[in-house]
């Protein structure tokens, strides 16, 4: 299972670490690419819980404003 998420408020390297992080912690996520240009975040998976990765952005305090998947 693959989502594609659009993250604002991103704006270096050390946000995109931050990002990815905070992905990688949620349970089933297995692989976590995050794409500064784009804006954006591809998470792969099992039983990827939609809430519980906006939860995880929001809290390290950027925005999920899209998922595609």
């Amino acid at each position: 299972m693959k989502k594609l998420l659009t993250v604002e408020g991103m704006s270096c390297g050390h946000c995109v670490m931050h990002v990815k992080s905070a992905l990688e912690d949620v349970a089933g996520v297995t692989k976590v690419e995050v794409d500064l240009l784009k804006k954006s975040a591809m998470v792969e998976g099992e039983g990827l819980d939609e809430a519980a990765l906006k939860a995880a952005v929001a809290e390290a305090g950027y925005r999920v404003t899209a998922v595609v998947g």
